[in-house]
Formats: C-alpha cells, structure tokens, sequence
C-alpha cells in the first residue's frame, strides 16, 4: 500500500515536471529569449557594476526620454474618430506635462514618431502646437513593405518633404539640414522578421544613414524575432546589404570613442518583471513599452533605471527610453491619466527629490546629442548638451508656416 502511494506521488511529481518544462520550453520559443539572453547577463553584470561606479560619483544624471508611436490614423478609422485622438492630445497632454517637473523645471517631453505614410497636414499641425508649448518634438515613423532600398528611399524623403511644410525635421541653423530619428512601424528594421510584408530591405540601415537618420529608436522588440541579440546597450551597427537585421550586435558607444558603422542605436530597457509572473510562475518579460494592459508603475521605474543604459565611460549618467501607442485609447490612461501621474511621481519623487540624483525629462533628438557629448568626453550636468550636435527643429519656430 505505501509502495503503491509512493509510485503514484513520483507519477504525479513527474507529469507536473514534464509540464512546467513543456511551458518553459514553449515560452523560450515564443519569446525568442536564447538569442538574447547571454547578452542580457552579460551585460547586466557589466551594467551593475557601472551603476556602483556612478553612485560613488555622488551624482547620478536620469535622462527619461518617452518615444510614442503616435498613430491617429488607423485601419478603418474616421476623419472624426482620428479628430478625437487628436484633440484628447492636445488638450490632456499639456495638463500632465505642465503638472510635472524635472530637476531643472522643465515640464514633462514627449516625443511623437507619427507614421510618414499616413501623413495629414492638420495632425502635424496638432502636433507643432504641442512642440511650440516646449512639451516635445516630432520624428518619423514607418510601415512599410515588400520594399526595395529604392522604393524605401523614396517614401523617406517624401514623408520629410512633407513634414518640412511644418518646419519637422528641418534644424534651426544656417544652413539648416534635414535629419531625423526613426521608428520601424512594423517592428521589422532591416528586413528583422524575416518576412518582406513587414520591410523587404536588407539595406535599410544604409537608407537611412543616407536620408538623414540619426538614430534608431525601435527596440526593444521582445518578444518578437526582430529583438537584437545585444541588450540594454548604446551601439553603432554596419550594415550588411547581403543579410537583414544588421543591427543583431555593434560596437558600443564609448567617452572618447568615435561613430563605428552606419546608424546609432538606443534600445530601452529589456528585464524580467519579477512582480508579473504568467501562470504565477514565470516573469514576464519587461519591455519598457507602456499601454493599457501593462500601464507604467513605480516598481516598472525602478527596474528601467537598474537596468542603468550608458555610455561606456559615462556611468553617471542613465539612459531610459521608453515606448507607448498615444494615439490608441486604450493607453489612454497609461500616458494621460491615474498610471501616468504615478509613473512621473515616482521618477520625480526618487530622482528630482533625493539627493545624489538629478532628473532631466528629454526628446529623443536630445538624448541622441547627450549620447554624442559623453562620447565627445564631455561632463558635469547633461542637459547642457540637449542641443550638442542637432540643434532644434523649426517646430520650435513661433514663425513656422501652418497649412492652416
């Protein structure tokens, strides 16, 4: 009888044991994890060990840089449903904006990546009116594929003659110059999901560097098969025109050092949210995009910043990029309401209030020109460099043509 019992439980015990590695097993597939996660440990040892160095420097810089896939137009979506995301922008966003300050005072920024293939002159007027309040800056999005470098050259420079009718992208400077940074709409830079109706093109870093891109802001995308094997690090990636995703590892960006390769990447923080288990068993993956079903949280701030994304050389001052949908109502709340409010209060309450920290809200062109200055060699308060080698777009012209 005892025997009996006993072959029963270790019966039991097994059929749980081969389900939990089938789940495991499953979930590492599904999230592509094997091909990031040796550099994930690796490089937060690395990445630990910097912010030691930064917290015995006796300050340390939060740069918090908010990149939105701003989409008012979407699949079967009406002039006057686009209209009503439009206007909860402008009228919700600068309420929570002005309501919350970074160390300097400057209210919160956002930058909005709207999509050039849907491109409507009176959104990108919304959008100017927003940046002429000092509360952020334009850049470029796009979906797009079965494209060749060709084709993708052409929609580039056509969606930046079409925001350079609002003074987007085009610098305030004599000569001005076109530049931008850019946000693959179909999580797919450089052909990474393998399939051509998501890109198509092999080369598309190349297109980019030589349209004016300054910067690639898409990652991370976990858990899809387009994430990079290299996380939570600033780098440089060459391209390679003979196979995509170009970008799957680079050489990281360091004080002193020099551009290495066709385009500059800043991913977000990419961890385990150990507080967010599926099944009550596993962490979820943390990804720093907020949304409706995973708004932001003061436990989400602090596991973004312990992530501690810099440049090499440069401890002390922290990268954190984070990822939203605006324009969707379901995150709504995420950015313009309750979640929202947390989100800012946390950052303010650990990192503006409490000594040995400062806190400097940024757009995305501004955290690539900070990148540049710790890579320059330059030190002491970061938001001195906000304009170090891009000056301000012509959004922030008070002269700028409207359409109008």
């Amino acid at each position: 009888m005892y025997g009996t019992g006993l072959i029963l439980m270790l019966i039991g015990l097994g059929v749980v044991l081969a389900t939990l590695g089938v789940l495991i097993i499953r979930e590492m597939r599904r999230t592509y994890i094997l091909s990031w996660l040796p550099n994930y440990l690796m490089q937060g040892m690395k990445n630990r060990q910097a912010a030691g160095v930064a917290k015995r420097s006796g300050h340390t810089h939060i740069l918090f840089c908010m990149v939105d896939h701003f989409e008012p137009v979407s699949q079967g979506s009406t002039p006057e449903e686009e209209r009503v995301r439009m206007r909860a922008w402008l009228d919700e966003y600068p309420k929570i904006a002005k309501r919350h300050r970074d160390s300097s005072g400057r209210p919160a920024q956002h930058t909005w990546f709207y999509p050039i293939e849907n491109y409507r002159s009176e959104y990108l007027d919304g959008l100017v009116d927003l940046c002429q309040q000092g509360l952020g800056e334009i850049e470029v999005h796009l979906h797009h594929g079965h494209d060749t470098g060709e084709t993708l050259q052409q929609k580039l420079l056509q969606g930046l003659a079409d925001f350079s009718i609002h003074g987007a992208q085009v610098t305030q400077e004599k000569p001005s110059r076109t530049t931008y940074g850019f946000i693959h709409g179909n999580m797919a830079l450089d052909n990474s999901r393998l399939d051509p109706v998501f890109c198509g093109v092999n080369e598309e870093l190349t297109v980019l560097r030589n349209t004016g891109c300054y910067a690639d802001f898409s990652l991370p995308t976990v858990p899809c098969i387009s994430q990079a094997r290299k996380v939570n690090a600033i780098y440089y990636a060459t391209d390679d025109p003979g196979r995509p995703k170009s970008f799957d590892t680079g050489v990281e960006v360091e004080v002193g050092g020099r551009q290495t390769g066709d385009l500059l990447i800043v991913p977000g923080p990419l961890s385990f949210n150990w507080q967010n288990r599926k099944w009550g068993l596993f962490p979820k993956l943390e990804n720093s995009e907020l949304q409706g079903s995973n708004p932001p949280s003061a436990s989400r701030v602090q596991n973004w910043i312990n992530q501690h994304i810099h440049v090499n050389g440069r401890p002390e001052w922290v990268f954190v990029k984070v990822s939203c949908h605006g324009a969707e109502e379901r995150s709504w709340d995420a950015l313009l309401g309750t979640a929202a409010e947390e989100m800012y209060r946390s950052l303010e309450s650990r990192y503006r209030d409490q000594s040995g920290y400062k806190l400097h809200y940024v757009t995305a062109r501004e955290l690539y020109n900070i990148i540049k200055a710790a890579e320059a060699g330059k030190t002491g308060d970061p938001s001195q460099y906000k304009d170090f080698s891009i000056p301000p777009y012509h959004t922030h012209n008070s002269t700028v043509k409207r359409t109008r």
